[in-house]
């Protein structure tokens, strides 16, 4: 695990010490590459440019001398391998782009440079993003770094990985359907999706389309306050950008573009009275972890304990997320992935007869298992005589899942509070055996995709892995649509009275 960030593990701490010179952006771009290279046995880096990481840092170095330098100039970033990306190669995960190069950077890579950070390199992720382990990436799984034995979740496994090893203070990530959240609970580090449409989807590889949503990880709230702040805002190449005035709608609510400012809005010794905390019965059933379960009471107590009050509420489609989800995003996926012909870019095979023979060999070489499954999936449930039976009927559940968080978001609390996976970290290989098992692991993320609201998880305790080892557990987050402002505050407040996002591999859990 990384030791130069153990004395720096916050951005805010790590930009103080730029500025009072104990160290320069130029050298910890360059312990922190060693590390990355010592720690290559995480699996978690795909890509590292130390010429491309170094020029970022000279330059970060030269803005903190000109006293020109903000919060993020120099922080150290990791960017999963699905945005595009000058410099690195963006493979998706796949062997279909295995040595892709963009010549533009995505809306959200550009954002964080514009903003001073130093990017190590691009981070794993399942091919395409479809996944829910980092086991279905070309280039092998990634390790979590609390036990090389399990997964550290997907699909932004790497991100998460990279985080909670130290080696980066933050990294992007991407959200279809649980994949911020998800590894981000697995690993013990915060994670957060917008609202669909804040941050920019423009040059970041599509998988379904309308589930698709940048977000971001860090080891805390705050930082992930800033990290979204820098991303967020209307990008005209992004025809699905949602343009939102900015500042305070209803403090400390509804905040687009000012996040870090409010993080402290909740003080004294009652922070968060008058909140409203919803905890949905469904999220409770069958399936959950007791040791998991337990985890997230206690957390719920916490935040009762500092003034919120619980109401238990029904969301009562969440059971149809699943089905739902997984016709639609194969679908979506079906269309999207289509473009890799081995005509204009991508995987072309070595033998073939026609175009035709060239476009299957080539989609058969180039996609794995996983993303096969789900292209034959989405065509099936789009083709003549389903259409109407499968995938019009899991749009008609997806509104109705949107109305359920609706009605409770309006009416009877402020944010949802739930667990994010129903166990911690599984063995790595124990759940792909099964066609559909992976799947279930995504029950309490997927609806938060399918209603496009905002989510986010956080550490909130430790439960028995496959070995007996304590493991991270996750609480998740869910707001009313641009209430990423209040969800980063509450849980600043909850990280000030709890430490449990302070524990890292290697230390005591």
């Amino acid at each position: 695990m990384s030791t130069f960030l153990k004395d720096f593990p916050t951005i805010r701490a790590f930009a103080q010490a730029l500025a009072s010179r104990k160290f320069s952006a130029h050298e910890a771009t360059t312990a922190l590459l060693q590390e990355i290279k010592t720690n290559q046995a995480l699996n978690a880096f795909v890509d590292v440019q130390p010429e491309l990481s170094l020029a970022q840092a000279r330059n970060a170095d030269n803005q903190i001398s000109h006293g020109t330098g903000a919060l993020l100039v120099g922080t150290p970033l990791a960017h999963k391998d699905i945005f595009v990306t000058e410099g690195w190669r963006t493979t998706a995960g796949s062997k279909m782009l295995a040595d892709y190069v963009s010549p533009f950077n995505a809306t959200v890579i550009n954002a964080l440079y514009e903003a001073g950070t130093v990017s190590l390199g691009k981070v794993s992720c399942d091919e395409f993003a479809m996944g829910s382990g980092n086991e279905h990436a070309a280039t092998g799984p990634v390790l979590n770094p609390w036990d090389p034995e399990v997964v550290p979740g997907g699909s932004s496994g790497g991100s998460a990985a990279a985080v909670a090893a130290g080696l980066v203070l933050g990294a992007t990530g991407t959200d279809t359907g649980g994949s911020v959240r998800q590894p981000a609970a697995l690993c013990g580090v915060c994670g957060i999706k917008p609202t669909y449409g804040v941050a920019s989807r423009f040059g970041m590889i599509a998988y379904a389309s309308s589930l698709d949503q940048a977000g971001v990880l860090a080891t805390n709230a705050e930082d992930l306050a800033w990290l979204l702040d820098a991303i967020s805002g209307f990008d005209e190449h992004d025809a699905t950008s949602i343009q939102v005035c900015q500042g305070v709608a209803n403090a400390p609510g509804r905040i687009l573009n000012d996040y870090q400012k409010h993080v402290d809005a909740y003080t004294g010794n009652k922070p968060l009275a008058g909140l409203r905390i919803g905890v949905p019965k469904e999220y409770f059933g069958d399936g959950l972890d007791n040791h998991v379960a337990a985890a997230i009471e206690a957390a719920i107590a916490q935040f009762e304990a500092m003034g919120a009050t619980r109401a238990d509420i029904s969301l009562p489609n969440t059971a149809y997320a699943i089905p739902a989800y997984y016709v639609i995003a194969p679908a979506e996926a079906s269309s999207n992935l289509a473009r890799y012909d081995a005509v204009r870019y991508g995987h072309r095979t070595a033998q073939y007869t026609d175009l035709q023979d060239m476009t299957a060999r080539s989609r058969s070489e180039g996609f794995g298992d996983e993303v096969r499954k789900r292209i034959m999936i989405g065509t099936y449930v789009l083709s003549h005589g389903y259409y109407d039976a499968y995938y019009l009927q899991a749009q008609r559940v997806r509104r109705l899942i949107a109305q359920g968080f609706q009605s409770a978001l309006t009416h009877e609390c402020d944010v949802i509070l739930g667990p994010v996976t129903p166990t911690v970290a599984p063995a790595i290989g124990s759940v792909t055996k099964d066609a559909t098992a992976e799947w279930l692991g995504d029950i309490y993320t997927l609806s938060v995709n399918l209603a496009g609201l905002p989510g986010m998880s956080i550490p909130c305790g430790f439960a028995p892995g496959h070995r007996g080892q304590p493991l991270p557990v996750g609480l998740q987050v869910i707001g009313n649509y641009f209430d990423e402002g209040r969800m980063l505050a509450i849980a600043h407040a909850y990280q000030q009275v709890t430490d449990w996002h302070t524990r890292r591999p290697g230390g005591a859990a």
